[in-house]
């Protein structure tokens, strides 16, 4: 028997609610904040992600899904969206629209990692990015909007998680500090930051292993290496997010985990998932539109994997909207009584009403289990007598009282009944 692959999963009708609810709180705070979508290919040229994520990193040394295709391209199912929406921004002109210019998406990742709580292969995705200004105040409203996500999804004990990891005036002399730092530390580290050390010195601050934690702990911190440019943006940052009264912690070891990011970076983090209770992250990343063959342009946005979300919201109790229920149930017994009831379920549908019947040759009996299993609030029986008679038997579930009703006005009759319930 076939099965889904590994690292990933069915969403299965029972978890549709949750899925149905985050994305009608997306599209209500994205209209709010004044971002329109945007929908790029789920694949894109392999050069887009090693020039725009970094060659040195973990998502492009180990984890990109990458083909050739019959004409010889090579070709990579996307490992995370923002490059992607960069692209389109540049390949559109859309650096001649007034800025910055505000855009989102929801589509599915592709990472080969190790499947763990809230980690798949495919996964679904939620990004925001705000391109073409260099604006602390940017970087606030971008934050304010990842922080008014959370808690109008109903999530609690939020935690905004911020650091600055400056640009390429000042980062260097950071990325020195820290190779000097760790010299002479190699035997102390595990095999992972060994490497990085060499490749991607940033990425040892992100490092999980136990034994690394006390050395990463006493590590140079990227704040106290920040030109003034890149200070005086932090620092307003600061004072902005205190206005909007959105509490934050200083994390010296946030880093993220692509290199385009600049100055900003930050993440949400929310208990109920473990260790891994991170539920998004973003940043700054002014220098990526100019890293893919662009002009130099600003921009900010933020990431959220919808399914750890979903998992935290199950953990911490949030209760979400029930999946509409059937209003309407038609039960039948006799063949004409069941094409006069196939013509009658669709026209109520076509009145608004939510209808299902009943298919296959089983009794009245079976077929008001049915009903009653499908929550349906009235069930119309419909037999050979009540059709030569021009009316049907309208049964209420929640009492079993009964009624009988002209075909020709039960939409009148329902109406009354159902109002504000279609």
């Amino acid at each position: 028997m076939y099965r889904a692959p590994r690292g990933t999963q069915d969403i299965l009708p029972q978890d549709q609610p949750y899925w149905q609810f985050i994305r009608d709180q997306i599209h209500r705070l994205c209209t709010l904040y004044g971002y329109e979508r945007l929908d790029p290919p789920l694949f894109e040229e392999t050069s887009l992600f090693t020039r725009g994520i970094g060659a040195s990193t973990d998502i492009v040394e180990k984890e990109m899904y990458t083909f050739q295709d019959k004409g010889g391209d090579s070709l990579t199912l996307l490992p995370e969206a923002t490059a992607s929406v960069m692209r389109a921004y540049l390949e559109h002109g859309m650096y001649v629209l007034p800025q910055p210019v505000k855009l989102y998406s929801i589509l599915p990742i592709f990472r080969y990692e190790r499947p763990q709580a809230g980690r798949f292969r495919q996964h679904y995705q939620f990004n925001y990015e705000a391109i073409g200004v260099q604006d602390p105040a940017l970087d606030a409203e971008v934050i304010s909007l990842a922080w008014r996500f959370y808690e109008d999804l109903g999530l609690r004990d939020l935690n905004l998680q911020l650091n600055s990891i400056g640009d390429q005036n000042c980062r260097p002399a950071y990325i020195e500090a820290l190779i000097d730092y760790y010299q002479g530390k190699e035997r102390k580290i595990c095999t992972d930051c060994r490497a990085r050390l060499k490749r991607n010195p940033l990425r040892l601050l992100d490092c999980k292993n136990e034994g690394c934690q006390p050395i990463i702990e006493a590590a140079p911190k990227s704040l106290d290496f920040l030109c003034p440019e890149c200070a005086e943006h932090f620092a307003t940052l600061r004072v902005q997010l205190d206005l909007l009264q959105i509490p934050y912690q200083l994390n010296h070891r946030l880093v993220r985990g692509l290199d385009y990011y600049t100055k900003t970076v930050f993440e949400v983090w929310a208990p109920g998932i473990g260790a891994q209770n991170a539920v998004g992250g973003g940043g700054r990343y002014d220098g990526l539109a100019k890293e893919i063959g662009g002009r130099d342009t600003p921009a900010i946005g933020f990431a959220i994997g919808l399914e750890r979300v979903i998992m935290t919201m199950k953990a911490q109790g949030v209760q979400v909207p029930p999946w509409p229920r059937p209003q309407i149930f038609l039960a039948h017994h006799g063949s004409k009584a069941k094409e006069e009831g196939l013509r009658l379920v669709e026209r109520l549908r076509e009145a608004g009403f939510r209808a299902i019947m009943s298919f296959g040759d089983r009794s009245l009996k079976a077929q008001m289990r049915e009903a009653d299993r499908e929550g349906a609030e009235y069930t119309l029986i419909l037999g050979e007598e009540e059709r030569r008679r021009g009316e049907i038997t309208v049964r209420e579930m929640a009492t079993g009282q009964e009624a009988q009703v002209e075909i020709g006005r039960l939409e009148e009759w329902l109406r009354e009944r159902l109002e504000g319930d279609t």
